[in-house]
């Protein structure tokens, strides 16, 4: 018999006036799997959470639990976890008894408590620190005292609100790797709100991209980067090489007329649209079916790779280069290629 999923969503709708903060919302979780909330600012995301939480009354759908409604049952009875930006640790008390809060709201024994304390520091690598003042830790070991506190009472659902918001962007990166690493561990299914791509990415089995209150798409963080469903997406992803395109066909094959120049692109019907060129597959090697010639404008080190700006035309187009590679300086002239079948993705439409 094929098991229900852990969390389903159907049809959730909230507003607050005219404003709808939730629209048709619908997806499922399964058993232990992390789902990133992804999207800008007023798409939705804490207002989905609240809901789930059941902190917020939606006006219309529902929320199940391996299959059973939730639609009554109160927000302390769901056996759910939520994890704030700020924490919300409490300063009068030390490590040990944070972490024990919710043990002691929940009727434990003080052999459990201290058991199950114990396992949850060891889990978030602060084993040694029951004694310590709240006030005396790092901002990066205050985040790992409250996810302690909130994975200690078991949750079903672990729902976590921007987490990392509050803490810089080099602790960041290494935290948001921690905490994917204990939540695959604990084997905790989780709901993880944030506005941050790379962090959403980097945590999550698939990742729910809203705008303004509706799901604009579903998917493992390859499928969405790989295969943005339209424009919205593509710029939220920070894909820039978007060309103005209409559909031309030369030898029964379809063609697009873009800034800079016919680009083949699969078969398509719709006369006008967007053409989207990934910035990480275009080279300089020469070995593309299509190339355009162009002028190096700027170049900038990223760590890991280099982000080169070239003009062609009046057009300017973002190449992301490893490293590694040889980098042509400003002002050189350079030939850039690509295969259309890897590089170029088709949206039918002009507008957002």
């Amino acid at each position: 018999m094929t098991l229900p999923p852990a969390l389903s969503l159907i049809d959730l709708h909230k507003a607050y006036g005219e404003l709808h903060a939730l629209d048709e919302v619908s997806f499922e979780v399964a058993e232990g799997e992390i789902v990133a909330i992804l999207g800008p600012s007023g798409s939705g995301k804490s207002t989905l959470l609240m809901v789930v939480a059941g902190l917020e009354k939606p006006d219309r759908g529902d929320i199940l639990w391996q299959g059973v409604s939730l639609a009554e049952t109160p927000p302390h009875r769901r056996g759910f976890g939520l994890m704030f930006q700020d924490f919300v640790l409490f300063p009068h008390m030390n490590v040990f008894e944070n972490v024990a809060f919710g043990l002691r709201m929940a009727g434990l024994d003080q052999a459990s408590i201290v058991e199950r304390v114990s396992e949850m520091l060891e889990l978030v690598n602060l084993a040694e620190f029951e004694g310590r003042d709240i006030n005396t830790l790092s901002g990066g070991e205050q985040q790992r005292v409250a996810l302690a506190r909130a994975l200690a009472p078991h949750p079903r659902l672990l729902m976590l609100d921007e987490p990392l918001g509050s803490v810089d962007r080099t602790l960041r990166e290494r935290l948001v790797v921690e905490v994917r690493q204990i939540l695959r561990r604990t084997k905790q299914t989780a709901l993880y709100v944030t506005h941050d791509q790379e962090e959403a990415f980097t945590l999550a089995d698939r990742v729910v991209l809203m705008r303004a209150g509706r799901i604009e798409q579903i998917g493992t963080p390859q499928e969405i980067y790989r295969h943005p469903d339209s424009l919205f997406v593509a710029r939220f992803l920070g894909l820039s090489n978007l060309l103005p395109a209409e559909l031309r066909r030369l030898d029964g094959r379809s063609m697009v007329q873009t800034p800079i120049g016919l680009i083949p692109i699969p078969e398509q019907e719709i006369q006008y649209g967007t053409v989207l060129l990934r910035p990480d597959s275009i080279h300089l090697d020469g070995k593309g079916e299509y190339q355009v010639n162009g002028k190096v404008t700027e170049t900038s080190f990223r760590g890991s790779y280099c982000r080169a700006i070239i003009s062609v035309g009046n057009t300017q187009l973002t190449l992301d280069l490893p490293a590694i590679a040889s980098i042509p300086e400003e002002g050189q002239a350079v030939t850039l290629s690509f295969d259309p079948e890897k590089a170029i993705q088709f949206f039918p439409e002009h507008g957002a």
